[in-house]
């Protein structure tokens, strides 16, 4: 590597050093550390090596994009060995010690129906379908690594991977994240008494049992129409994301689109993205009337913003009444909605009410879209 440079790692590290199998399956909760210790892996790994090929892959390429790639320049930027020479943005590359590493994801099928690779990491791999999974095997020569939560109560995974015999595999939690604030351990371990399954899937790295979703009728599409009337949802948030969100109504549906999503935000760094995002003066923006202070300052700062009506169980109705369209740039909302559950007693009964987690952009977009219908200048009909 050319330098003496510190690694801090976790267990997920460790556990991919001492797996002897060609395949190791990481499951495991949420922030206990797989992703980034993966990819810390494999870079290490081809620090050693060269003239590989290593393909790293999920659903999509937005998700790509706002997740896994970030998180491997961030280890490059942190190992003080990026350059800006070696990364090919337009095609998703980077070349390492004479190493190729890919971004591709699973709507590119010529990529992943391609050219052989020598390793494999699958990121998110339950959001991947089976014959994925088989095209890129095939394809594979040497190690694979998967990792996922595992909110699936049942999953090709579970049946066609797990139990091979060239298989390691390892649950991981939170709890094996050294790295990890007491503010996100305190959020987590909230799940315990919130949800049962909640706290099974991301607390204990359990398989999760099956619920109620709240939202199943929405739909993803390529981008807003541009034609109707636009508004923000603002959920904020430090220690946990700020999520803003866009929503545009138009022929008698909504389209939500994710604007920001991104924690450690104080208020003058919101002041400073609304600005980059091009946020007009007079657009309506609907935010978490928890924080008054944060509000009356924004608004200081020139933009038309006000407390939002955070009824919840009204707010879900109203949404789960009228079409909803996500952009699939919109990751963390896609992925947010597709887990936000009704909370289980331990009894096993449902209750109305969502469980409190992982829900920012779900927020957000419920205070644009209640407080807005609600006003009365806003009716059903002009829809």
């Amino acid at each position: 590597m050319g330098r003496n440079l510190t690694v801090r790692t976790s267990v997920v590290y460790d556990y991919l050093l001492k797996s002897g199998k060609r395949i190791t399956v990481m499951q495991g909760g949420a922030r206990s550390g797989k992703t980034y210790n993966i990819l810390l892996f494999f870079v290490i790994k081809l620090l050693n090596e060269t003239g590989k090929v290593l393909t790293v892959c999920r659903d999509s390429l937005p998700s790509i994009k706002g997740s896994v790639l970030r998180d491997f320049l961030d280890i490059l930027l942190k190992m003080e060995i990026y350059s800006e020479d070696n990364h090919n943005k337009t095609e998703n590359t980077y070349v390492l010690n004479g190493n190729l590493i890919e971004f591709v994801s699973v709507d590119q099928p010529h990529k992943i129906r391609g050219r052989r690779r020598n390793y494999l990491f699958l990121n998110e791999a339950n959001e991947l379908n089976y014959d994925s999974w088989m095209q890129l095997v095939f394809r594979t020569e040497e190690k694979i690594v998967l990792d996922y939560n595992p909110s699936d109560e049942y999953h090709w995974i579970y049946e066609q991977v797990v139990p091979r015999d060239d298989c390691d595999f390892y649950i991981t939690t939170y709890l094996d994240n050294p790295f990890i604030s007491k503010e996100l351990i305190d959020e987590i371990e909230r799940l315990e008494l919130a949800d049962v399954n909640y706290w099974r899937v991301y607390g204990l790295g359990q398989r999760g049992i099956s619920q109620d979703t709240i939202y199943t009728h929405w739909q993803m599409c390529k981008e807003m129409p541009g034609k109707g009337e636009v508004f923000y949802g603002q959920d904020f948030g430090y220690n946990v994301e700020s999520a803003l969100v866009k929503v545009e109504f138009y022929e008698g549906a909504m389209y939500w689109e994710e604007m920001l999503y991104q924690t450690r935000l104080t208020t003058n760094d919101l002041i400073d993205e609304y600005r980059i995002l091009g946020i007009h003066r007079s657009d309506e923006i609907y935010a978490d009337s928890a924080e008054p202070k944060t509000i009356e300052e924004i608004a200081r700062a020139g933009y038309n913003i006000q407390e939002a009506d955070k009824e919840v169980l009204e707010g879900i109705r109203m949404i789960k009444s009228m079409p909803l369209y996500i952009t699939e740039r919109s990751t963390n909302i896609m992925k947010e909605i597709k887990n936000y559950k009704w909370k289980v007693d331990r009894d096993g009964k449902r209750l109305d009410e969502p469980v409190k987690f992982r829900d920012h952009a779900m927020d957000a977009g419920r205070y644009g879209v209640f407080t807005k219908l609600t006003q009365p200048q806003m009716s059903w009909v002009a829809m």
